[in-house]
């Protein structure tokens, strides 16, 4: 069972979340609170497996509360849903430690898959937020020393050597093709290794093996910066390389 703590300053959508968690098979909410100071308290009297975190609330936000949590107990996995998708706030709760980040106007299957993705060790990101994150179309980014995991330096060898793109990449993007395409694909949508495993048909040490490969391969150290890459390379996109036929 999921153990989950509701962290949100408006009765309704605390209420809302409650019954759209609760329905879901295997999944359940253990606490909510107001406010990000009782959301700690939460956390540490239920140690729950997800937060879902409101960023905008009076007395200690949702990112210090994030932080505090993540400190406590790093096993626990907080997952922000909030209204605000700029990258200034997208930046501040993955680096307080959020592995995930959705927006409360999402369909409410994405929210219940985004807990299970959470649980299981994935990093659901809206689409809208992963966005913000990317670098502009001439290529610039602002560093920001705040943000969760940055990108590693590609790795020297063949590995990192530039190839052709797969069909519907983006122009220059490493090759990522076949079985290794169809997991970024997954990884992308914010989908756990044993998730991947069970869609692909293959085992979680082999999705792992491929995620590794991946990350090699693209130059990147961690699931988020890959999932911000292959959505700004055209592998997250439906149509895009290894996407469904």
């Amino acid at each position: 069972m999921i153990r989950v703590v509701v962290v949100d300053d408006h009765p309704l959508v605390r209420q809302g979340l409650r019954s759209l968690v609760d329905q879901a098979d295997g999944v359940t909410v253990v606490a909510e609170a107001a406010d990000g100071e009782r959301g700690v308290e939460a956390a540490a009297l239920h140690e729950p497996d997800v937060v879902l975190m409101d960023l905008s609330m009076p007395g200690i936000g949702g990112v210090e509360a994030t932080r505090r949590i993540v400190e406590a107990d790093p096993r626990v996995r907080v997952v922000v849903l909030t209204s605000v998708p700029d990258a200034s706030a997208v930046r501040e709760a993955l680096g307080a430690g959020a592995v995930g980040y959705l927006l409360k106007d999402a369909e409410p299957a994405t929210v219940v898959a985004g807990v299970r993705a959470a649980a299981e060790g994935g990093a659901p990101l809206d689409p809208r937020a992963a966005r913000a994150l990317l670098p502009d179309r001439t290529g610039a980014s602002t560093p920001d020393p705040g943000a969760a995991a940055p990108a590693a330096a590609p790795l020297a060898g063949p590995a990192a050597a530039p190839v052709a793109a797969a069909p519907g990449a983006a122009p220059g993007a490493p090759l990522v093709a076949g079985r290794e395409a169809e997991v970024l694909h997954l990884l992308a949508r914010g989908l756990a290794n044993k998730q991947i495993g069970t869609q692909l048909g293959i085992s979680e040490r082999t999705v792992k093996a491929h995620v590794g490969s991946v990350f090699r391969r693209i130059g990147v150290a961690d699931r988020t910066s890959a999932a911000l890459w292959a959505r700004d390379h055209g592998y997250g996109s439906p149509g895009g390389p290894g996407s469904p036929a």
